[in-house]
Order: C-alpha cells, then structure tokens, then sequence
C-alpha cells in the first residue's frame, strides 16, 4: 500500500533493511588529482558569477540623478508591464501546462499518443518568431484583416474592431502559447511517476477522476510544477524580442534602449541589477513557497496508470484542448514562415549561407564550451562530494537564471577594465596600443553564452554521470588510471548519449539567443537570431521567415529527444 507524506524532514520515517554506511569520497582515493578538480570547478563557477557580481555591485551603488530621471520617466512603465506579464504568463502557462500533461497522462481520448509528443513543438519555437509571424498574419494589412473587411464590408479600421496583437495582452499570449511546455514537461513527468495504489486509495474513498486530481495527484506534482513556472517566467523575464516587437516596455527593452539609445552604460547597468533582483526575488519566493513540506511515496510497487475512457462532450472538450496549443503555438506559425519562405526572394546581398554558416559555428563553439566546463563541475562534485563541489554546481547553474542582456551588461564591464589593463601593459612594455583585445569580439560573446546556458548542460550532464556506478572508478583505481584518465577512457564513453544531448540542448538555445548577441556581438557579425530580428524591425516579414524558419527547424530535434526522454521515465510501468 502506497501512502502520502507530508511533513518536515525531521519527521520523515525511518530507514527499514537498508544500510546506513554511505561510501567514501572518492577523492579520497584520488591522490592529489582529486584536488584539481574541485578547484577547476570553483574557477568555473567564479566565472560565472562575475558577471552577476558586476551587475548587483552597480545596484549597490546607484546614481540617484540616474534613478531620479528613471522613476520620472520610464521605470513606473516597466514596473507594471513586467508584473502583469509575469502574472499573465504564470497563469497561462500553468493552466495549459498542468491541464494538458493531466489529460495525456491520465485519461483515454483519440489522438492522445500524438499528443503526448506534439505538446512540446511550441518549445522549438523563439517567442519573438511567434510574434513576428502573427504580427504578419493579425496586423491591420494582414490576411485575416483584409479576409474579414471583405466579408463585412469595411473599408476602414473604424468599420469594425480586433484585437491588437502587438500590445501587452499580446505579448502574454505569443509567451504563453511558447511557454507552457516547461510546466507541461515537468508536470507530465511527475505524473508518470506517481503510484497508482495512491489514486486508488482515492478512488476507494469516493474520489472522482477530478477530485483526485485536485486533491492528490496535484499535491504530489506540485514540485515539479512550481519549477516549471519559475523556468517560464524567468524566460519572461530574459525576453527582448517580444516585448521591442510589440512595444511593451520592460525592464529588458529598457537596458538595450538606455545603453544604445541613450549610451548610458551606468543607468542600463543599474536598470540590470533592478532586473536581476527581480529574478533573485521570484527564485526566493519559489523556494519559501514549498517551504519544509515534503510530497512523496512510500511505496515502490508501480502499475500500469488508469486511464479514463472519455466519452461525449469531455472527449470533444479533452482534443480539443491538446489541440489549440498546438495549432496556435507550431502548426500555423510554421506553416506561415513555410509559404512566406517560398513566395519571398532574397536579396542576392543578404548573405544568408554566412549567416548561417556563422550562427552554427558560434552554436557548436558555444556548446562544446559549456558540455566541457559541466563535465568538470559534475566530475568533480562526483569526486569529492563536498560543500566546496556543491557551492560550485549551484554558482555554475543560476546562470539560466540571469537575462541574457544582463549578463551582457556585467560581461562588458570587466571586459572593458581588462582591455585597459592589457592596453596599459602593452604601452609600458613599448609595443603600442593593441586595441580592443576581449571587448567586442567573440570572446565575450561565448563567455556570455556559457554563462547563459552552462547550467542546462550542467543538468544533463549530472544525470548521465549518476548512472555510472562508483565500482567504474574503483575498477579504473585498480588498474592505475587517475580521476583525469578516468573521466577520459571509462565515463565520457558511457556518457557520451548524455553529452551529445547536452550539447544539442545548448546548441539550440544559443541559436535562439538575442539579447546578448545584440549587445555584444562584434562588429560585422550578424546571426539568424540577429537578421530575424532586423528584418522583422523593418517589417519585412517575409524575408525574415526564411532565418526564422531555420531556427525553429534546428529545434525540432531537443523537442523529439525531450519527449522521448519522458515517455520512458515512469518506472515499473510494466511491472505490476
């Protein structure tokens, strides 16, 4: 019989016939290599913090005739439509997300197997293509327009009313229909893994479908589900392309405008840290939210899940619900981007192979760096197991919490400093001046793409090494291998499906990235990301689809490996 805890960890139940000896370190055993490592793993994850170190330092030490102007002027705007996109998309995005992941899982309908996998397709869409595409497609000189004032007869904007799309109800809707597939992963998963003696007990105490849903299945799910929200909305926050296209000032759109606008790096640095707090504030809250209670199963006996047979208006009511997000979220802005991609031409001078040619090599570039310093930070934290290896996996991973343009505003910074040094050393030593060696150049974009997305390979990676028994690293001991040749000839071989997906993940998400490739890319460099963009600020829709479309093609694939990835996670599904 399976039963729900909930409590404080001190009064969790004890242990019964399993041992109470947790293994040695293995750093123990490591010799002096066993040391590297922790510390490569503190360098690694000092250099992440750099950047957010520079940013909160400039909130420590505002400017007030700079903050004077701010509150006068603009913040009050940013304020407000940041709290209303947060609270738009938070609801959006968790009643799509919870209510899909509940229907695939638990209930019977037609279509539903699909469903299970094209729920995610969204996710391989960048919000800001979604809002250029329905810009393109629900503007007043778009087709849907001009179809509806032939059918009534309009001759004018004032002859009959729609929506406006590029406004803040807009903004919430484009981030939702992307958005939901981080609550409906999660909370998918979470469902797979629940027993189903506990929905029983529930059934057997009157509980209907719905009422076991609410007051047991989404109990236990809730984990899971609250993280899926904090990842959408810290999303929310790092989006620039949305919010510029459809005119919603925020705090992101505020940072570009105020430190290329304005050409005020101080006030677009404080108006950073004012973001960056924001985002330590939701994570904080995350956190208080679950407080010490504690949601799980003492039961390890699994079967297969119920699976309620709808019938009538709820299996009409449950297809349909699958299928809008769907629709709206991949399907019809894909198709748009196809046929505008086909109908446009190119202007011969857009240099669409460089651009693409360009975007790759800085993806995989950016990958490799990432998959490379998680490996040792998971490594070393496997070696020695300590507060040190700890403190230096939870420094590496908040960096997909930080926007991009924030972390762009605190890379520049020292940069910058670091140029002057070398450009002071170069002229003591006679050699003149070198220019610009670290600003401006390639090297602080992909150290801003390793900070950005180190902690999205850090998970993956961490995962695939705890699979790898610890008698690998005793085996390899015996026959005289170090931790380095170790990590070289026995796990990265072992692991290698899980580094691949690590650095695929990664590679997607820097093909996407636009704030930080707009703030510090070096002169001459432009990427898919870069040309939507510029294109679609021209409105010239059509030529933008073709780099649009590429970038949502090359995020098919995180999508198909994510779901597969989910279907197979429930375990003793077979096992009765």
């Amino acid at each position: 019989m399976a039963t729900i805890y909930a409590g404080k960890p001190e009064d969790e139940p004890p242990a019964v016939g399993r041992a109470a000896v947790a293994p040695a370190p293995l750093a123990r055993r490591g010799g002096r290599g066993g040391l590297v490592w922790p510390a490569a793993a503190l360098l690694l994850a000092a250099l992440v913090a750099v950047p957010v170190v520079v940013v909160l330092s400039a909130g420590v030490t505002p400017d007030l005739a700079v903050w004077s102007h701010l509150i006068d002027t603009v913040l009050g705007r940013y304020l407000v439509n940041t709290f209303w996109l947060v609270i738009g998309v938070g609801a959006g995005t968790l009643t799509l997300g919870v209510g899909t992941a509940w229907l695939v899982t638990m209930c019977r309908f037609p279509g539903r197997r699909t469903f299970e996998w094209a729920l995610l397709l969204p996710m391989a869409v960048p919000a800001y293509v979604i809002a250029y595409t329905y810009s393109g497609l629900l503007d007043y000189s778009g087709p849907v327009q001009e179809t509806l004032r032939i059918l009534i007869g309009a001759t004018s904007r004032r002859d009959y009313w729609f929506p406006q799309i590029r406004s803040l109800g807009g903004a919430i809707v484009v981030m939702t229909l992307v958005l939901y597939p981080y609550v409906y992963l999660l909370a998918r998963s979470a469902f797979l893994e629940q027993s189903m003696c506990v929905l029983e007990i529930g059934r057997t105490l009157g509980n209907g479908p719905w009422s076991c849903f609410r007051r047991i299945a989404l109990p236990l799910a809730r984990p899971a589900i609250v993280t899926g929200v904090s990842l959408a909305l810290m999303e929310v926050l790092a989006d620039f392309g949305t919010v510029d296209y459809f005119a919603v000032d925020t705090f992101t759109t505020g940072i570009y405008r105020t430190w290329f606008g304005l050409g005020e790096r101080a006030a677009a640095a404080q108006l950073a840290a004012a973001l960056l707090s924001v985002v330590l504030i939701l994570v904080l809250l995350e956190r208080a939210s679950r407080g010490d209670r504690r949601f799980h199963h003492t039961s390890r006996r699994y079967r297969p899940l119920p699976g309620w047979q709808l019938r009538g208006l709820r299996k009409a009511g449950a297809v349909a619900a699958c299928a809008l997000p769907i629709l709206c979220g991949f399907l019809i802005p894909a198709t748009a981007l196809g046929w505008w991609a086909l109908t446009s031409r190119l202007d011969s001078g857009s240099g669409f192979p460089r651009l693409v040619a360009t975007s790759l090599l800085l993806a995989a570039a950016a990958a490799v760096m990432a998959v490379a310093a998680a490996l040792v930070i998971a490594y070393a934290r496997r070696l020695s197991p300590g507060r040190a290896s700890a403190l230096a996996a939870r420094v590496a991973a908040m960096g997909y919490a930080v926007p991009g343009a924030v972390i762009a505003v605190g890379i520049v910074v020292p940069l910058a400093a670091a140029d002057g040094v070398i450009i002071d050393i170069a002229r003591a030593l006679g050699l003149g001046n070198p220019g610009l060696v670290l600003t401006g150049t390639l090297v602080g974009l992909l150290y801003a793409y390793m900070v950005r997305f180190l902690a999205v390979s850090l998970n993956t990676v961490e995962a695939s090494l705890g699979k790898v028994t610890a008698s690998m690293d005793d085996a390899a001991r015996v026959f005289g291998l170090g931790p380095g040749a170790t990590l070289v000839r026995v796990h990265a071989p072992l692991v290698s499906g899980g580094l691949l997906t690590a650095a695929l993940l990664v590679f997607v998400d820097v093909l996407k990235e636009l704030p930080a490739t707009l703030i510090l890319r070096p002169f001459g460099i432009g990427t898919l990301a870069m040309r939507t963009y510029e294109l679609a600020g021209d409105e010239r829709l059509a030529d933008a689809s073709l780099p649009a479309l590429t970038i949502v093609a090359a995020g098919i694939l995180p999508v198909i490996l994510l779901s597969r990835a989910i279907a197979r996670s429930r375990p003793g599904a077979q096992s009765s």
